[in-house]
């Protein structure tokens, strides 16, 4: 009976055709020459030339929660065959993404989001396609209580629609939790200064000395909706949830 129920659950996982060809990317990548265009933020110099596509974090749980997967046509992505998959937000103001998917290595070729208006932010896909590489990556995992840790350190906060808390960091702005709906990603500050507000990032002074900020792809109203409420900073309610600092070693 065990064996039948982990069978069936692999089945369901692999159902999803986006969470497969995702987690099939953790062992596999295809290599070429891809062009990587970020448009979101805004930078001088928005397409760049590498060898893979680049990494993106995918929480399969959250991912089939808040998305809508349609399996479009087949289309050619660098001289192979790729089946175009459109990934819908169910709730919220979220990106939405199309991601090709090579027909027979079940890896992604390209990928592009786009903002809830339509606009490009990123674009990644293989211009050419030389074979594929094993790898080993292991599949991000959401820590058991995060959530409940972050309501406390962050009282009043309202986190936008599917978004969830996945990781903590310290840098050099301050405390940061990354939001995740499975395949967007927000960054929550908790910082000790000001930032100055722009498309994409939200700020609200809390008390003297204690700045909240939330920064990513969602429209201005959303991002300051999530901090109306927000009464207190206690990064310290954060616990052993806060990764260290990478070593300067």
């Amino acid at each position: 009976m065990l064996i039948a129920l982990l069978g069936a659950s692999a089945q369901a996982a692999d159902a999803n055709p986006a969470v497969s060809a995702f987690a099939r990317a953790l062992r596999t990548e295809a290599r070429g020459v891809a062009e990587v265009s970020v448009f979101f933020p805004p930078r001088a110099n928005p397409t760049r030339t590498a060898a893979v596509l680049p990494n993106v974090s995918v929480y399969a749980g959250l991912l089939r929660r808040n998305f809508e997967v349609n399996v479009g046509g087949v289309e050619r992505v660098a001289g192979r065959d790729a089946t175009r998959l459109t990934l819908t937000p169910k709730v919220g103001d979220a990106a939405r993404w199309t991601v090709w998917v090579d027909r027979a290595w079940n890896v992604p070729l390209a990928f592009e989001e786009r903002s809830a208006d339509g606009t490009l932010a990123r674009r990644a896909a293989l211009q050419q396609v030389s074979g594929v590489r094993a790898r080993s990556r292991a599949a991000p995992v959401r820590p058991e209580g995060l959530r409940r840790a972050v309501l406390a350190a962050v009282p009043g906060l309202a986190c936008p629609a599917g978004f969830e808390p996945v990781a903590v960091s310290v840098s050099g702005r301050g405390t940061e939790v990354q939001l995740s709906d499975g395949l967007n990603t927000l960054v929550l500050v908790l910082a000790t200064r000001n930032v100055q507000t722009a498309p994409g990032v939200a700020a609200r002074r809390v008390r003297a000395g204690a700045f909240v900020w939330l920064i990513g792809n969602l429209p201005a109203r959303a991002l300051s909706a999530a901090l109306t409420g927000v009464r207190d900073v206690r990064p310290d309610a954060l616990g052993t949830f806060v990764a260290p600092p990478p070593s300067k070693e």
